[in-house]
């Protein structure tokens, strides 16, 4: 994984801002953004969310890597290799074309991820109301394993990776780009906000990350070749 890979993912995460403030509007309505003592509740919460897709992409890449290393044949590690990289660009190309305007392409993808949301959806009651920074931590940490499908896709990336040092940082790459929306909704950057949900804006990172996935493809079959 190569460094501007990681721009790609903060693009992806930035232009998927409808999608974020859809998924999290009620928990940001819950810690009254509006207000400016409570911008520290929010910022615990953005953090706790970050600390849980940083954990999500080093668990996928420690997985990705003993996938390819474990007691296998050389060949067979290459193989797997290959695989999981295909895997990862493949549902890149499926995030580029959700932000080009079909969201339900990653539908499959929520719905499987929606087994271990049931189990922890029921925890985040035990935080609300958010009162202190422990509690928007923590909730924020749960939150962070709500099913999305734009995380899946950067997530499938952090497990192609194969490296947990990587896939922390695809997925710290991504969370940094869902921040302007989150982060600063309802503040004096609803601008920026607004301009960043532009459709032609949207339609434009889905089409760079689509190309990204597509290159990803073209380098792996030369590999193979």
């Amino acid at each position: 994984m190569n460094e501007p890979a990681y721009g790609m993912f903060f693009l992806f995460g930035l232009f998927g801002g409808t999608h974020c403030l859809g998924m999290c509007g009620g928990i940001v309505g819950a810690l009254g953004m509006g207000a400016a003592p409570r911008f520290s509740l929010h910022l615990a919460y953005n953090l706790g969310r970050l600390g849980a897709y940083a954990f999500a992409g080093l668990a996928a890449g420690a997985l990705g890597a003993a996938l390819g290393a474990g007691g296998m044949a050389a060949a067979a590690q290459a193989q797997t290799r290959l695989a999981l990289m295909l895997f990862a660009n493949l549902m890149l190309l499926a995030a580029g074309l959700y932000l080009m305007g079909l969201p339900r392409i990653l539908a499959f993808a929520e719905k499987q991820g929606q087994y271990l949301w049931r189990r922890i959806q029921p925890a985040s009651r035990h935080f609300l109301p958010v009162r202190h920074v422990g509690q928007a931590l923590s909730l924020g940490f749960l939150w962070g394993w709500l099913p999305c499908g734009l995380v899946y896709g950067a997530l499938s990336s952090a497990l192609g990776s194969a490296s947990p040092v990587s896939g922390a940082l695809v997925m710290l790459a991504f969370g940094l780009g869902t921040l302007p929306n989150l982060l600063l909704a309802g503040f004096i950057l609803a601008r920026f906000r607004a301009a960043a949900q532009a459709r032609w804006l949207r339609r434009l990172a889905g089409a760079l990350i689509f190309a990204y996935g597509a290159y990803g493809i073209y380098r792996l079959w030369r590999m193979a070749g």
